[in-house]
């Protein structure tokens, strides 16, 4: 707990120092250099994750220092040097119903607001758009049923043609491209061993298992470019299948949908192409 008081103390302390010189990478859903804190949320539900995370800090915050209130005072009042003689009692009944009680009352605050988060985050039933997202080992491939049903399969750009501007690890050579202010329907699954679709600035981790379908939902606020990785230990490569999404207003969405019909078109489903990148317009 103390570890994690520091930490967040000193990202708050590093923010403003850091600020001009990570610009490039606020712009983007990615990690900073000597971030500690969560990336900035871009749906509702990686909101309402910030918000919870901060009503738990400060419940521990305040459990931290009531119990570092009560220690001191009894190093202070109970010493040898003011109890000559100690006192010999062992039961005290009030007490003990407080030590239990209290605890449960802060359970049931953490877990009213946690169980209304839960079922908020887990799916949606009138989604605007569904894809669906395949794990391989190792990369990912995507399909689009509401808009053709067409797929693609999107690789790490390996480190020796990484251009400038691009993220390591992270950049793929087919980016996910979604709209912005649509409710969205994620669905997952896999093809040989259980990976994970992981996007921190989404607030979305949701497992892709062989033979199963998972949901979730999410509407992306702003436009950019967001990152996350395979969060599921799947094999040796389970550090090189990133996840690269671009979110673009409805009307690039529409233009790079109609492009990517025609570049991406099925020819023997359910097979996958890695073909040429197709980007909206207004990304270019």
């Amino acid at each position: 707990m103390l570890l994690s008081m520091f930490s967040r103390a000193l990202g708050l302390a590093l923010g403003p120092v850091l600020l001009g010189a990570n610009q490039a990478l606020a712009a983007t859903g990615a990690a900073k250099p000597w971030q500690t804190e969560f990336q900035t949320p871009a749906t509702p539900v990686m909101e309402n994750i910030v918000g919870f995370n901060d009503m738990l800090f400060a419940i521990i915050a305040t459990i931290f220092f009531v119990v570092l209130a009560l220690l001191l005072y009894t190093l202070w009042r109970f010493n040898a040097k003011r109890n000559p003689r100690p006192s010999k009692t062992t039961h005290n009944t009030l007490l003990e119903v407080i030590w239990t009680a209290v605890p449960i009352m802060i359970l049931v605050v953490i877990a009213i607001p946690s169980f209304k988060l839960l079922y908020y985050m887990d799916r949606v039933e009138d989604a605007d758009l569904t894809i669906k997202a395949i794990g391989h080992q190792w990369y990912w491939s995507y399909e689009y049923p509401d808009n053709g049903n067409f797929t693609f399969d999107a690789l790490i750009v390996p480190d020796d043609e990484i251009a400038d501007g691009q993220l390591r690890l992270l950049t793929t050579d087919n980016a996910v491209v979604l709209p912005v202010n649509t409710t969205i329907r994620l669905q997952t699954t896999a093809d040989d061993v259980i990976h994970s679709w992981a996007m921190p600035s989404f607030g979305i981790k949701l497992d892709a298992v062989p033979g199963r379908l998972n949901e979730t939902w999410m509407r992306i606020e702003r436009e950019g470019t967001y990152y996350g990785q395979c969060s599921e230990l799947c094999g040796v490569n389970h550090g090189f299948m990133p996840i690269m999404v671009k979110a673009v207003s409805k009307e690039a969405f529409a233009a790079w949908v109609e492009k990517a019909k025609q570049e991406f078109a099925r020819v023997d489903a359910p097979a996958t192409t890695n073909v040429a990148r197709a980007e909206p317009e207004t990304q270019r």
